[in-house]
């Protein structure tokens, strides 16, 4: 597995570009549409904690667990929302894609799975990653359909696993795709996005 590093992915509609301080703003205006934050099965970032949000990312790159990005709009260059590379293991060439949300005008339209497509293909193809991971709450059921659309395999669930904002703990639903099924996710994937 090839070493996680900042890098910029591109296809239409969206770009992906290395989250840092100058989409603060952005991050801001898009976790306003919707109210995002006030979903207690999400991490947007809530009004004020942009700057933390964003620290903490490039806090976590720097440590080599997480690579975050912010989803731009191809067209525009607005700020969509945010993805991640996140518990990066390269001795067993594992990552996850999670931290994800989008502003909700854009829910349920291409950008999910164009950005995960793009998130897919440079860890299979050019980091040399053997499984992707997904995991998300018990309670997000909008989650776990779009991680099932995407060709992701559910691998089960981690009882009492992780504190959501509100301070309960979590289930946590955990997926996964494996390097040997990702041509076939990636065909039936690039069908959908040319309807």
């Amino acid at each position: 597995m090839q070493p996680v590093l900042p890098v910029t992915l591109k296809r239409a509609p969206v770009s992906l570009v290395p989250l840092g301080p100058e989409h603060e703003a952005g991050l801001a205006a898009a976790a306003a549409d919707g109210g995002l934050w006030k979903l207690r099965v999400t991490s947007v970032p809530a009004p004020g904690e942009e700057a933390a949000y964003i620290q903490t990312a490039l806090l976590m790159r720097a440590q080599g667990s997480r690579l975050a990005f912010v989803v731009l709009d191809s067209a525009t260059g607005a700020v969509i929302g945010s993805s991640s590379y996140h518990d990066i293991v390269p001795a067993v060439e594992r990552l996850e894609i999670g931290y994800t949300w989008y502003a909700q005008r854009f829910q349920r339209s291409a950008v999910n799975t164009t950005t995960k497509w793009l998130l897919m293909q440079h860890a299979f193809e050019t980091l040399g990653v053997r499984v992707v991971g997904w995991r998300t709450d018990n309670f997000n059921i909008a989650s776990q359909r779009a991680i099932e659309r995407l060709g992701a395999h559910k691998d089960g669930v981690i009882r009492h696993h992780a504190l959501r904002r509100d301070g309960t703990v979590r289930d946590t639903v955990m997926y996964s795709l494996t390097a040997g099924e990702w041509p076939e996710v990636k065909a039936h994937l690039e069908h959908q996005l040319s309807r």
